[in-house]
């Protein structure tokens, strides 16, 4: 049974919430890359290839960020069938500091095979920096 870009885009963002680094990344293309146009300092532009992604998310599922759920959830399925564009809000806590947390999230999505070959995230920055600043300041 083929798996369509939609739904391995839908389990990718699972994988993303439950911090599943291993389901994650198996479902990520050999090279395949994550990229963030918009972030904060100290954030990586990009990481490409499963063993690079593997050590950041692991680095990152060390809870610096718990997500609760992910709301508003919608999917565009693209005129390209390769190609997924994603809007949600992501709510959750700052683990440090017991903060809520909310994020507004556009992500596009290559798959190609069953595997994400990029995965483009336009998070809105100034969430994930306030909660940096918040966590430093409790001295997280």
């Amino acid at each position: 049974m083929t798996v369509t870009s939609r739904e391995v885009v839908e389990r990718m963002l699972q994988a993303g919430r439950e911090m599943d680094v291993e389901t994650f990344v198996g479902l990520m293309a050999p090279d395949g890359y994550l990229e963030w146009p918009y972030r904060p300092p100290g954030v990586p532009a990009r990481l490409q290839g499963r063993a690079v992604i593997h050590r950041h998310l692991t680095e990152a599922a060390k809870a610096f960020i718990a997500f609760d759920e992910f709301r508003d959830l919608v999917m565009h399925e693209t005129t390209d069938p390769e190609v997924i564009i994603v809007e949600y809000d992501a709510y959750g806590t700052v683990v440090a500091t017991g903060a809520p947390f909310h994020q507004t999230v556009i992500a596009v999505f290559r798959v190609r095979d069953g595997q994400v070959l990029s995965y483009r995230d336009y998070i809105n920055p100034l969430p994930l920096m306030e909660a940096y600043a918040s966590a430093a300041q409790a001295g997280a």
